[in-house]
């Protein structure tokens, strides 16, 4: 029993001194859970569920509000039906709200109002739901699976890759196909994953957030100057705008059509590995610790990431900064568990999108502003905020 305590003791004492430098998410509560999770392993019937859980033994657990993200999720689905409406009903020409019901479930199409609701609003509205939950979700596995608070797809050159092989694309390849840009979208976005990682892993000092997002931010303004040299040269600017932007106005049905499923897929793949990521998101040595193939983890986790990021920058450009704030405010609402934390993720960067774009129609009436700047009025700030707290980690 003697020796046992003292194990107990040293490994506790070992964990906290890792993360008592650590800062990237809620430390105290990651080195209480941490030290829970040890004392797990010593139980015989020791499990991984059993670390994101309540039990009878009242040891302290990675803390969740299972009923809070329940009234978010339930709430949420409600609030977002109630946007659609609203984001159909907007625009250059106002419609009233029983109009819109019959536009969608009673479509005549020898009715103006009713094309215009079938035709123009209802895809663009689809679309901003799917693209704001997509990079919320992604930005959310960047955060979990990095341990990097400054994670998303636009701070990482994620979305600046995928827009790179789109003029690429417009460039070379005229007459490429919708299919054929979401592809190249696809590549771009493994391009810069890789390019980010490979600069912030042989850097001095290993990997860091601030370094991360350093690394990405630069990559990011490589691949952007690149394409705008791209677009320039070779007449494709006017093409490229829309890209650089970030927005759904002009959505067509087929741009709906083919990220549906990518979302749907990737985002139920997202909640395979919700499980893992919880565990791993405490780091690498506690989750190798409790049976978890850190590596596979990984590497799935960076497949749904860049199929988020790659499908919602094909539809709606490099929209920033979805992918850091949802992340955030999810964690705070609902806990550290991310079988919470990415369902509702999706739901509240589905929610923030639509109001974007309504906004977005609605500040400069009768012309648009880029939702990517609506989203940077909300997104700069905090980021100089996260990048403040964890500008030790340099």
């Amino acid at each position: 029993m003697i020796i046992i305590l003292i194990i107990d003791v040293s490994e506790t004492f070992l964990y906290h001194k890792i993360y008592d430098n650590d800062s990237h998410f809620e430390e105290k509560e990651l080195q209480r859970a941490v030290y829970s999770m040890i004392l797990q392993k010593r139980k015989p019937d020791n499990t991984t569920s059993a670390t994101l859980e309540d039990d009878n033994d009242g040891s302290e657990k990675i803390r969740s509000r299972p009923i809070f993200a329940s009234v978010i999720l339930i709430g949420g689905l409600a609030l977002l039906v109630i946007s659609f409406g609203i984001s159909i009903s907007l625009g250059a020409a106002d419609i009233d709200f029983r109009t819109v019901w019959s536009g969608i479930f009673q479509y005549d199409e020898t009715l103006t109002t009713h094309q215009i609701i079938y035709e123009l609003r209802l895809p663009r509205t689809l679309a901003a739901a799917l693209v704001g939950a997509s990079l919320a979700v992604s930005g959310a596995i960047m955060q979990g699976i990095t341990r990097n608070p400054l994670a998303s797809p636009s701070i990482m050159g994620i979305s600046a890759g995928s827009a790179f092989m789109i003029a690429i694309a417009l460039a070379f390849l005229p007459g490429t196909s919708y299919l054929g840009l979401m592809g190249m979208s696809f590549l771009g976005a493994g391009i810069a994953a890789a390019i980010v990682f490979g600069i912030g892993a042989f850097s001095k000092g290993g990997l860091t957030p601030v370094k991360l997002a350093l690394a990405g931010t630069a990559v990011g303004a490589f691949l952007s100057s690149i394409s705008s040299a791209i677009a320039i040269h070779y007449n494709v600017a006017q093409d490229m705008s829309f890209w650089y932007a970030g927005g759904v106005a002009g959505t067509q049905w087929i741009s709906v059509q083919l990220i549906i499923p990518v979302a749907f897929i990737s985002i139920s793949l997202a909640m395979v590995l919700s499980r893992s990521i919880t565990v791993l998101s405490l780091g690498d040595d506690v989750a190798k610790g409790l049976g978890q193939k850190t590596v596979l983890v990984k590497i799935l986790g960076t497949l749904v990431v860049l199929l988020l990021t790659g499908a919602a920058v094909s539809v709606a450009g490099t929209i920033g900064f979805i992918g850091l704030v949802i992340p955030h405010i999810t964690r705070f609402l609902v806990g550290m568990d991310y079988r919470w934390i990415i369902p509702c993720s999706a739901i509240l960067g589905a929610l923030l999108l639509v109001f974007a774009d309504v906004g977005a129609r609605m500040i400069n009436a009768p012309y648009e502003t880029p939702v990517g700047a609506i989203t940077a009025l909300i997104g700069v700030p905090f980021f100089l905020y996260l990048a403040r707290n964890e500008g030790r980690g340099l």
